[in-house]
């Protein structure tokens, strides 16, 4: 029996997109791991694993690599596939620059509330924008442009915890561990990150168990978050109208699909004032300006630290700088902007300033 022309065809078209996605990635260095000296903490130990240094600037980099490759393997994808994605900015930024090395059409679905400097981002990577202001319809949305394009919706937020193998595989947490194996304290007490679709954490939280780590894990969540309410109660799944978090990329309304609490040992749920307060202060101590959700991970992290110190308890903490800050200029690190907002982060800025400062 013959093989169908086009199908060989469409086989060798999704070789060929796999094969310049992992040439891309063998192009790009690891993220580094940078150590945050505590003069009044000593034996504890803080450490930063930079996402900011992919080649979009972000965390996401490493989803959007996930998500596409298991789109290709699944036959989902084809040559003349428009892609589709419902995101607050930094996943489409990513998704954007993928599409557009595999030629193909991307939309991404984003709040209306979406930082301008994002927007430009996805735009510069050949992607395009569909605004909604109601940030709970984007799913619907993009399942809508999907179906009218003849598309497909890569839906990060049910497919991110499948899509990247936990086992390893080069995985955000293989590559930490592996960094940290030469530090003073090798194997973290704690690593610290937020949940935006859940998949860093379920990621992170499964590799820890399969390399029976005595590590915990603790995610950092926006005030106004689904996330860790539904830790607490599982019959909690969706926030009142009218409650969101100022800061992008993490936290939610709803529960994702992909958010996988049994794997958490702890939440701890941040003001955004606070996550404003401590991205400031660790942008001075960097010299460099990070992104809020990173702050938000600090804060977490802040307040591990002074629990260890008060129990006498030595160890390391891992969390995650999420991406930089320069595609929040208008916003976050705009005073007029966070006045206007409500937005008091002075004393935070302090408190964390007092913590890392050199």
């Amino acid at each position: 029996m013959t093989a169908d022309k086009s199908d060989a065809a469409a086989r060798a078209w999704r070789a060929e997109a796999i094969r310049r996605i992992e040439a891309d990635y063998n192009r790009s260095a690891d993220t580094h791991l940078i150590r945050i000296d505590l003069p009044r903490h000593p034996d504890i130990k803080l450490y930063l694993k930079d996402e900011s240094s992919h080649p979009t600037g972000s965390l996401k980099h490493r989803l959007a690599r996930s998500l596409f490759l298991y789109a290709l393997c699944n036959a989902w994808i084809g040559p003349d596939t428009c892609v589709i994605e419902a995101s607050s900015g930094s996943t489409a930024v990513s998704e954007a620059y993928f599409a557009r090395m595999l030629g193909l059409r991307f939309i991404a679905v984003v709040p209306a509330t979406t930082a301008a400097p994002k927007l430009d981002a996805i735009r510069f990577h050949g992607g395009e924008i569909h605004a909604v202001d109601d940030p709970r319809t984007v799913y619907d949305v993009a399942h809508r442009l999907a179906s009218e394009t003849g598309g497909h919706y890569l839906d990060q937020f049910t497919y991110a915890e499948r899509a990247t193998d936990w086992r390893g595989n080069n995985n955000i947490a293989e590559s930490i561990f592996a960094q940290m194996s030469a530090e003073e304290f090798p194997v973290p007490m704690w690593v610290v990150c937020g949940a935006g679709t859940g998949g860093t954490s379920a990621t992170i939280g499964r590799y820890i168990g399969y390399q029976r780590h005595a590590t915990r894990l603790c995610v950092a969540d926006p005030v106004h978050s689904i996330f860790h309410r539904h830790f607490v109660d599982r019959n909690a799944v969706s926030l009142p109208e009218g409650h969101a978090s100022r800061i992008e990329g993490i936290g939610r309304p709803r529960v994702e699909p992909s958010f996988i609490p049994s794997v958490i040992d702890r939440m701890i749920a941040v003001e955004d004032a606070q996550s404003i307060g401590a991205m400031r202060a660790l942008s001075r101590r960097l010299g460099r300006r990070v992104g809020g959700s990173t702050g938000t991970n600090l804060v977490a992290c802040a307040q591990l630290i002074e629990e260890m110190s008060a129990q006498g308890e030595q160890g390391s903490i891992v969390t995650i700088l999420c991406d930089g800050g320069e595609r929040y200029g208008c916003t976050y690190y705009d005073d007029a902007w966070l006045s206007a907002c409500g937005v008091d982060w002075q004393a935070h800025e302090n408190a964390i300033a007092q913590l890392i400062s050199a």
